[in-house]
């Protein structure tokens, strides 16, 4: 007797994962500064984050589009930032950022904010939500790394929030396997710019 097969959608998602991790894995580091840069210049150059009072992000890991130069960038212009904590469930609560030094270790070689916990709901008080990814179709449908915690947030963020996903150039693809749960981004910034994709 064998137990429930995977579905097809979650056992193509799981291939396309392994190739884009391995792809980030072997880009050099200053490609991953460079690329850091200039998504920080392509967002602060959009009206949506320009306009914001407070935007959602991350601390990115490794080989993942930076976000260290982004974050200390949107507190210089005077934006609220708050940043997600990860909870035991993989749900995400949020604290306020207040550069580097408000950063702490935590589960998963994740960087946390050691502020007080704003509640899970905090992500819909965002005028700008910004998340990780893998890949993103051109229909907006975002690729993560398997763990449900940003569906769930993004099932939080009111309709017509700005919500974009972090990437490369090359994984803005015109297609990724997507299942019922995944919820669609508004745009993808890349270090080529911003795509925005028709609701």
């Amino acid at each position: 007797m064998t137990g429930p097969q995977p579905r097809p959608e979650a056992t193509s998602k799981i291939a396309l994962r392994d190739q884009l991790l391995t792809a980030r894995r072997r880009r050099p580091l200053t490609e991953v500064g460079d690329a850091a840069r200039a998504i920080a210049d392509v967002l602060l150059g959009t009206d949506d984050v320009r306009r914001a009072a407070t935007v959602a992000c991350y601390v990115s890991l490794g080989t993942e589009p930076g976000t260290t130069a982004l974050l200390d960038r949107l507190v210089d212009a005077g934006k609220r930032v708050i940043l997600p904590v990860l909870l035991p469930d993989n749900d995400l609560d949020w604290a306020a950022y207040h550069g580097s030094t408000s950063l702490a270790p935590a589960r998963r070689g994740l960087l946390e904010p050691v502020g007080p916990s704003l509640g899970v709901d905090a992500v819909a008080t965002a005028d700008v939500v910004l998340v990780p990814g893998l890949a993103v179709s051109s229909r907006g449908l975002r690729l993560g790394r398997g763990g449900g915690s940003y569906d769930r947030t993004l099932a939080r963020v009111p309709v017509g929030t700005f919500t974009c996903v972090l990437l490369y150039a090359d994984e803005v693809l015109p297609d990724v396997p997507a299942e019922s749960h995944d919820r669609p981004v508004a745009a993808a910034a890349t270090p080529d710019g911003l795509v925005r994709f028709v609701e």
